[in-house]
């Protein structure tokens, strides 16, 4: 079985549909894949990366995004993010992602994300979601 390590990569892919455009999320006017929807999957690209080789009872939540969406691209053009493990340090582990359409890089940037385990991290929800004292 594979481990965590830096060098690992993994990828999620899409055809930009009008549901994933600024005009449609009210992230903007333009019939343009979102960024919102590029921070998805450049999300969802790390989680492909990481959590299936995370011992049971253990995730991953996002920590931190710092992201430059360099193009705009047309519904209809496919769009692929990868996300690539730099670093591990503790619980946190941090990537290099992009995404690309069909002709050029359209975004860029670091996310980190946090091992966490899903038994503490359900109990502190609870307690939260009980009334204020």
């Amino acid at each position: 079985m594979q481990t965590l390590a830096p060098g690992l990569s993994g990828q999620r892919s899409l055809i930009v549909e009008e549901r994933h455009t600024a005009g449609h999320l009210g992230s903007g006017g333009a019939p343009v894949y979102a960024t919102p929807m590029m921070v998805l999957a450049m999300e969802e690209a790390a989680l492909s990366v990481v959590d299936p080789l995370l011992e049971p009872g253990k995730a991953t939540v996002g920590y931190s995004l710092d992201i430059k969406h360099l193009a705009a691209t047309p519904i209809g053009m496919r769009v692929t993010a990868t996300a690539t493990l730099l670093s591990i340090e503790g619980k946190m582990l941090t990537f290099h992602v992009e995404a690309r359409d069909e002709r050029e890089l359209i975004g860029e940037g670091t996310h980190i994300r946090a091992i966490i385990d899903l038994e503490r991290f359900r109990a502190r929800l609870a307690t939260k979601s009980l009334p204020a004292s």
